[in-house]
Parts: C-alpha cells; sequence; structure tokens
C-alpha cells in the first residue's frame, strides 16, 4: 500500500467513522429559542467527537494496513 492510498483509505474510513459517531449522547435543548431548529443538539461535544473518530478509524486503518501488507487482502485487480 502506497501513501496515497493509505491516506485516502485513512480519510474514508474517518469520515464514515464520523458518522457512526455523531449520533452518540446528543440530547435535544430543553427550550427552542427564536431562531433556532427544535432539534438541535444542546452540546454537541464535536472535538470529543472528532478525537474518538481519529482514535477508531486509526485503529481500523492499521488492521487494513496489517491486512494488505500480508496478503490476506490484495488491492491490486
Amino acid at each position: 500500500m502506497n501513501w496515497f492510498v493509505g491516506t485516502a483509505t485513512y480519510i474514508v474510513i474517518w469520515w464514515i467513522t464520523i458518522f457512526a459517531v455523531l449520533p452518540w449522547g446528543v440530547r435535544p435543548a430543553n427550550e427552542a429559542d427564536q431562531g433556532h431548529d427544535a432539534g438541535a443538539p444542546a452540546n454537541p461535544r464535536l472535538l470529543m467527537k472528532a478525537g474518538i473518530t481519529t482514535v477508531v478509524a486509526a485503529v481500523i486503518w492499521v488492521f487494513i494496513y496489517w491486512a494488505v501488507n500480508s496478503g490476506l487482502i490484495s488491492l491490486s485487480s
């Protein structure tokens, strides 16, 4: 796996993981202020979720990197 394929793989894994992590712990705001969506979360904690996503995506990427380099998965056609 060269650096370009490895980076592209990590980016795809990261985006898939962020969409899985975003709903964790979301609570709607108690009162909807004028001009705010009633379904908007009270405290989205985006930095924490980005950190969790980065760690989980790195673990998944290391497993895929190992599988490709050991010959378990082939990326050539």
